[in-house]
């Protein structure tokens, strides 16, 4: 939904931006709201009442200085829907907080250091059948918390990408199966592993009115290092108009400590986003 921020520039308003570098702080937040409903009544042919929303909120927050660059990213979703008489169920819920400040040493690779942190904001359930839920996480269960350093590369305006050696922390209490190692007979509720880490981010405006975002985190413990955690995270955005824009959005997890299989999630919306800053 960044792409509300990209617009337009004269070719010598661009040229005069890049001889003056813009110091100090650029703020940008974008709000999304989307709405489905359906109702049905006397309908012979049959189907579900059903009502769904999202709200997301998505910003960034860029000191730059001559020597450094402080780049802060949040991101922020919940959703919910209800279908007939199966009451109310989550479609979305993500908090995403990143942070990275890059020291200055040439004009593509530059030293850096960086933190993440990954939770929800609500109870999530499974169900196994229409009468039954079972509770699988909470707020702050699990909770990803990751530190690194290491080097940056950005070869390209549209691409930044980072190598690093990692911190990953995964914080658990009544949901330990996202943290648990298997091998041992203790249950453990917290994970601390040190490894490679790998952060590709693109964001890459194919048309005035399109943009493509995407988020490539690899991280390889050294204990387990043939075990890549995979998370990938694909936006394509298109602005209708001002207020109106539609979003499909796929992510892809694989974790073998959480499933042997790789999770996939796969959104297609349409709604309406206001740019706050």
């Amino acid at each position: 939904m960044l792409f509300l921020l990209i617009g337009a520039v004269p070719a010598t308003a661009q040229q005069d931006t890049a001889k003056v570098p813009q110091y100090g702080w650029q703020h940008t937040v974008v709000s999304a709201l989307n709405l489905t409903q359906v109702a049905f009544t006397d309908w012979v042919a049959g189907g579900e009442n059903a009502l769904a929303w999202a709200l997301s909120l998505d910003g960034k927050s860029v000191q730059e200085k001559e020597k450094t660059n402080w780049a802060n990213s949040y991101k922020f979703a919940f959703g919910q829907t209800r279908l007939g008489d199966q009451g109310i169920r989550k479609t979305d819920d993500e908090i995403s907080l990143e942070t990275v400040l890059t020291y200055k040493l040439g004009v593509y690779v530059n030293p850096y250091a960086a933190a993440t942190f990954k939770s929800q904001f609500a109870k999530g359930y499974k169900y196994p059948d229409a009468s039954s839920k079972i509770p699988v996480s909470k707020f702050f269960d699990p909770a990803y918390l990751t530190q690194s350093i290491g080097v940056g590369y950005q070869p390209k305006p549209e691409i930044k990408t980072r190598l690093g050696v990692a911190l990953r922390e995964v914080l658990t209490s009544e949901f330990p199966e996202y943290a648990n190692d298997p091998k041992t007979a203790e249950i453990e509720k917290t994970r601390v592993e040190g490894g490679l880490e790998s952060v590709t981010d693109v964001e890459w405006k194919l048309e005035e009115n399109l943009l493509f975002t995407s988020k490539l985190e690899l991280f390889a413990p050294f204990n387990r290092f043939d075990e890549v955690v995979i998370r990938s995270d694909n936006t394509l955005a298109a602005k209708v108009n001002k207020y109106i824009s539609v979003n499909l959005n796929v992510q892809l997890l694989n974790d073998k400590v959480i499933s042997p299989r790789t999770q996939i999630k796969e959104a297609l919306s349409i709604g309406l986003t206001y740019t706050l800053l």
